[in-house]
This record gives structure tokens, C-alpha cells and sequence, in this order.
């Protein structure tokens, strides 16, 4: 399953990344529409959810979330809904570890 999330907030620390496989922080911004999927790796096997996916935040609760690879590029969010089935585009796509 896919959670759709609002970026309410991220540390300057994600803009100033210049390492090649970690690029991708620099295009995050407050305000869009981020999409993140739950895949099997990162899944408990008791519950089959991804933890941090926001499964009982409602309403405005406000999430923390880190990048991995560069704990100082981190940030708020707020869920906006689950998908069953994810359609995730390409871009502002990522994945729960």
C-alpha cells in the first residue's frame, strides 16, 4: 500500500545535498504532495503495516520523518490518505525503510 502525505515542513540540511544518489533531497518542498510506499522489506509481519505510516493520524496531526542517508535532511508531514492500490508517480515517490 501507498501513503499520500503533505510536507508541512524539512530542514535546510535537505536543499544543501550535493552527494549524487542523494540529489533527490533537494527537490522536497514544503506544501507538496509526497507519496510513499509500504513494500515488504520494511513491513512487520505481525501488523503488515510500515511503521511511521501514519495509520491512526487523522485530521492535523503533524508527522516527523528523516531521510535516510542524511539524518540532519528531516521534516514534518500530514497524511493525507492511504491507497490500497499504489499509483504512486515517479517523481516525489519514495519508500518507508
Amino acid at each position: 500500500y501507498c501513503v499520500e502525505f503533505r510536507t508541512e515542513s524539512l530542514s535546510q540540511h535537505c536543499a544543501l545535498e550535493t552527494r549524487p544518489y542523494a540529489r533527490w533531497m533537494r527537490y522536497l518542498r514544503e506544501g507538496h504532495t509526497v507519496c510513499v510506499a509500504c513494500q515488504p522489506p520494511a513491513m512487520s509481519a505481525a501488523t503488515q503495516r510500515c511503521s511511521g505510516d501514519g495509520h491512526h493520524a487523522h485530521g492535523d496531526k503533524i508527522l516527523h520523518w528523516e531521510a535516510i542517508g542524511n539524518s540532519q535532511c528531516q521534516g514534518t508531514w500530514k497524511k493525507i490518505r492511504q491507497l490500497e492500490h499504489c499509483s504512486c508517480p515517479l517523481v516525489h515517490s519514495f519508500i518507508f525503510t
